[in-house]
């Protein structure tokens, strides 16, 4: 029976960041790690803006008409 060992977050990102520095390098890495992420809308002006681009109609007659 093999026990697995939960590393402390501390770890965990250490190993990550070796495994990235051999797998593509210094500089690569570095790059990587250093790209601005796309900030992701709240869920609930996703929400909104969805509701927004919404064909009631449309909707409702794939959901309620199609979907039996």
């Amino acid at each position: 029976m093999n026990t697995e060992t939960v590393m402390t977050e501390e770890q965990l990102i250490r190993q990550a960041i070796d495994a990235l520095i051999e797998s593509l390098g210094i500089m690569e890495a570095t790059r990587f790690l250093a790209i601005k992420r796309e900030s992701r809308l709240e869920s609930v002006e996703r929400h909104r803006l969805w509701q927004s681009e919404l064909d009631k109609d449309k909707f409702f007659e794939e959901v309620f008409i199609r979907g039996k």
